[in-house]
């Protein structure tokens, strides 16, 4: 078994809203991962490559700090709601009332706002060596949503290499719900290096484009003949700079693709790294996933290892209802009502070829 280093260890306890801030390590398996209950985010995850040789493969920061003062990038796995992606304008009607929102991102309303999910302390339900479940209560008019939302979210590493996530939320009222996990891969390593060389398979023939803003136009775009293809194989690089309007909207890919997938059980992405040999794939019960390339690291902050995050030398797969749902009536609804129970599975599979 890998040793852990001890970097990830050190200063990562603070008290937040009067609440403990700690890290829990899991393992099952091959994997051994770190969790804090600050965003309910994933601070580390170790998985061996093909010569038997481990690397912690998501990004991350070495001490609370850096997460507490969003330095860099702000969501690095992390849960993402009360509305995962886009809501444009932050406003939406429900119910024939206006709601409004924060708005974070050009005007717009990303991944639950100014403090979305990922900027509280959940609570601790239950911790065991492979299993955490988290729970938090958002409070009606939290962010602007409507409703007291309370969402109980398990990560479990299986025997089978697997990183398994289950979310129930359940509200008082009429509600807009729509969760994410968060995590930006590299699969051959945190500070590695271009993630361009990684194959990727995408069960999906079409994506929700998007406009200037990275709005969906509500319309549904047929993938063939397009860099947006990856129903076979391809690198992540080798289209990614192509004369493509909706690549030059997302600065590459960062995109909702309509997954095609008739079960859970039928894998709706698959990344490949040829040099190191892990291999990831992603199952999910979602219509969604959004793929982006990392394309915005500034290249100015360090990681847990002293390495700058930099464009393009990670990736999210993020699986999802649509983005803009709540204003796109053709789109899978993300209503839920008093008395319902959203539920979502998501499963990050690890395998070495």
């Amino acid at each position: 078994m890998q040793t852990l280093p001890l970097l990830v260890y050190i200063a990562f306890s603070a008290v937040v809203d009067n609440r403990q801030i700690s890290l829990y390590t899991l393992q099952n398996g091959d994997i051994t991962m770190q969790v804090t209950n600050f965003g309910a985010r994933v601070v580390s995850l170790f998985t061996p490559d093909k010569n038997g040789n481990y690397a912690d493969i998501v990004l991350g920061y070495p001490d609370i700090q850096s997460y507490l003062n969003n330095r860099g990038e702000r969501f690095l796995g992390c849960v993402v709601g009360r509305y995962a992606n886009r809501i444009a304008g932050g406003k939406f009607v429900l119910d024939g009332n206006t709601y409004a929102l924060p708005c974070n991102s050009g005007g717009q309303t990303l991944h639950g706002g100014v403090k979305g999910f990922d900027s509280v302390v959940w609570n601790v339900e239950s911790a065991s060596e492979h299993e955490i479940t988290f729970s938090y209560l958002s409070a009606h008019n939290e962010e602007g949503f409507p409703g007291n939302v309370h969402v109980l979210m398990t990560y479990s590493l299986t025997p089978d290499n697997e990183f398994k996530i289950t979310y129930k939320a359940t509200a008082d009222q009429t509600t807009v719900v729509n969760l994410s996990h968060h995590s930006f891969f590299n699969l051959g390593g945190e500070g590695s290096g271009s993630i361009e060389n990684h194959i990727l398979t995408l069960n999906a023939s079409r994506i929700t484009p998007v406009n200037g803003w990275l709005i969906p136009t509500g319309d549904l775009m047929n993938v063939e003949n397009t860099p947006f293809d990856f129903r076979t194989p391809h690198a992540i690089g080798e289209r990614i700079n192509e004369n493509h309007e909706q690549l030059k909207y997302g600065s590459g890919y960062d995109h909702n693709w309509v997954l095609d997938c008739k079960s859970i059980e039928e894998p709706a992405a698959i990344v490949y790294d040829p040099e190191s040999g892990r291999e990831l794939m992603v199952f999910t019960d979602q219509p969604g996933i959004q793929f982006y390339s990392g394309n915005h690291f500034s290249g100015t902050v360090e990681g847990k290892y002293g390495k700058l995050h930099k464009s393009r030398e990670s990736f999210a797969l993020e699986t999802q209802k649509f983005p803009d749902s709540p204003n796109q009536p053709d789109f899978p609804t993300t209503v839920l009502n008093a008395g319902e129970t959203y539920q979502h599975t998501c499963i990050y599979k690890f395998n070495i070829k």
